[in-house]
């Protein structure tokens, strides 16, 4: 970096690692938080960059006069206005690929958590019941035979779809648009989908075009063996009609990693016993969030070394002014 070192400002918490690293190569400022109320004009002179953990709205953009770069740690990044970034022509990155295994990998655990009830089955013996009452009650569900419907065939999806093949089941996806480098079949829609599945694992974006996508109807089709798996956002889920669904036995079962109002999860799905549950932990390993965290840290010295962003996202692919 040149001796004009960058100004980075950091609003609320960030890795550690990726703290530690952006304090030795740029002149990094903290606030509390990404509230554009707290942003002095003293603090605003001269900011080029933004650090997050996914939340930039356009109010804090706009406070920040000289801001060229919005680096996310996640490869979501709903948290941030990312078409406002894009009209203003400032630069937002986030950090794919570094992270694709370990949800996927999540993915299928929560997968088989979920048909065998196996963190219920530990349960029971560590409550002495395997000796009090007996074997812990035949799971209902099983992976074998299970056609899976995956919604959301990006990196990740496709990274869950190859661990698939290896319990030789159906696979099929729904996405916007249908893709000529998988051998998977394609549906048009997510209720034809459903239709055609038992198993739903969700692995999209969160946006305004996926809020709710999984609704009552695509519950109601995935049928009374129907089991639905999230590691993608909680948005795209409606979790009162998810609920409702499991209550009545519309569906089966249910393996969520993400919510709609994180850290909050409602009452009635955590009284569920055919539920399993996880706090947003996908990608939450130590050897992964380090690389997530170095990804942040190499976008903003590309950036300003290079001139170019190393993972911009899709809205905003746009290279430096020359100062």
């Amino acid at each position: 970096m040149s001796q004009d070192r960058p100004i980075i400002l950091i609003p609320g918490k960030m890795h550690p690692r990726a703290l530690e690293r952006m304090t030795a190569l740029f002149d990094v400022r903290q606030v509390d938080g990404a509230d554009a109320g707290l942003i002095t004009p003293d603090l605003a002179a001269g900011v080029a960059g933004i650090a997050t953990f996914n939340n930039v709205p356009a109010s804090l953009m706009d406070a920040l006069k000289t801001l060229e770069i919005v680096s996310n740690f996640g490869v979501g990044y709903d948290g941030v206005d990312a078409g406002h970034a894009a009209r203003s022509g400032i630069v937002v990155t986030h950090t794919p690929d570094v992270l694709n295994d370990e949800v996927a990998d999540t993915a299928i655990g929560l997968l088989i958590n979920t048909l065998r009830r196996l963190p219920a089955a530990e349960q029971w013996l560590r409550d002495g019941r395997w000796v009090k009452d007996g074997p812990f009650p035949l799971s209902p569900l099983s992976l074998s035979g299970r056609k899976i419907g995956i919604y959301g065939l990006g990196r990740i999806g496709q990274a869950i779809a190859r661990r698939l093949e290896g319990f030789d089941l159906e696979i099929a996806y729904h996405t916007r648009s249908r893709r000529d480098d998988v051998p998977y079949a394609y549906h048009e829609t997510l209720l034809g989908l459903a239709q055609a599945v038992d198993t739903l694992i969700v692995i999209v974006p969160g946006s305004a075009e996926t809020k709710h996508t999984v609704n009552a109807d695509i519950l109601q089709a995935l049928g009374s063996d129907g089991v639905v798996i999230n590691v993608g956002r909680g948005i795209t889920v409606d979790e009162a009609a998810l609920t409702a669904a499991l209550e009545q036995g519309v569906i089966a079962g249910a393996g969520l990693d993400v919510f709609d109002r994180e850290p909050h999860v409602p009452a009635g799905l955590l009284a569920l016993p055919q539920v399993s549950l996880l706090p947003h932990v996908a990608s939450a390993s130590v050897g992964t969030r380090n690389k997530m965290a170095d990804l942040v840290v190499d976008n903003l010295v590309s950036w300003f070394e290079s001139g170019k962003a190393l993972t911009p996202v899709t809205e905003t692919p746009f290279t430096r002014r020359a100062k």
